[in-house]
């Protein structure tokens, strides 16, 4: 079962690149909207900014979910659980809902610091555990090594890149996906389909990408400035698309567009 989507935390709130000022009236119009899910990491630079606004923004801890990831350089045994005591304190938490590795180690052995995670969870620093960026391979090595269930691998998915080899990983190994570039950094928008079918359902282009994603079975991170679109972002729970309109997006993915790759990642997996 997908834990996120069956504890209609499905639709998350990511901060990244945000900060100070910018970040706390993001949170601010997010938490009015009915975001209570949100997602910062140690490499995002924010997560001060983060527990601030969140500390302020009048929900009761217990109605939040709090997403951190640990940055590849804090994967070394002296650095893993002293960073994120810092992301903790950073945050303002006695504890983290769900703790990310944010991308595989350099070197490709996933093994180590994946008990380091688990390690994190037993000393009661995180509720749950999951990872991020991993190949089908790695997902299924994750599976071997942790005993404890891995809430998610988080990645890159959107209508226009076909991840059907992570699709059949997470089936396999129990592992869900959740989604961030969601929208694909706008370029959903250069497609006419969806605005096309958004106007049958009376729904925005950016809904109807958003809507494919969920119905895929994914928890989803959006992020924008704007009150209005983080509003419309949110408001996709009353429509769905049907099995025709879903084909017809699926055949987008055959874009292949990448967004996170190249100079932004110390190693990419090899995603076959």
């Amino acid at each position: 079962m997908d834990y996120l989507v069956d504890q209609g935390l499905a639709r998350g709130f990511g901060t990244y690149p945000l900060t100070g000022e910018t970040l706390a009236r993001a949170i601010e119009a997010a938490v009015r909207t009915g975001y209570r899910a949100f997602d910062t990491a140690q490499g995002y630079g924010n997560e001060a900014d983060t527990g601030a606004a969140l500390a302020g923004c009048g929900i009761p801890r217990d109605r939040l979910f709090i997403t951190t990831k640990v940055r590849i350089e804090n994967f070394a045994e002296d650095r893993f659980m002293p960073s994120v005591e810092a992301s903790l304190k950073a945050l303002r938490l006695d504890r983290v809902d769900l703790l990310l590795l944010h991308w595989p180690p350099v070197g490709g052995d996933v093994t180590p610091s994946l008990r380091l995670l688990q390690k994190a969870q037993e000393l009661g620093l995180t509720r749950h555990i999951g990872v991020s960026n991993y190949n089908a391979a790695m997902m299924r090595v994750a599976r071997e090594v942790v005993e404890a269930p891995l809430l998610t691998n988080q990645v890159e998915f959107h209508p226009l890149l076909d991840q059907t080899k992570l699709l059949a990983a997470a089936a396999e190994t129990g592992i869900p996906l959740s989604s961030y570039c969601s929208l694909a950094r706008g370029a959903v928008f250069q497609y006419p389909l969806f605005g096309e079918i958004g106007a049958a359902h009376g729904k925005s282009a950016a809904q109807v990408a958003l809507r494919w994603i969920l119905q895929k079975g994914l928890a989803m991170n959006t992020m924008s400035t704007k009150p209005e679109n983080i509003r419309a972002n949110f408001e996709i729970m009353d429509f769905t698309l049907g099995p025709a309109e879903m084909a017809r997006i699926d055949a987008l993915t055959a874009t292949g567009l990448r967004l996170v790759t190249g100079a932004r990642v110390p190693q990419e997996p090899d995603w076959s």
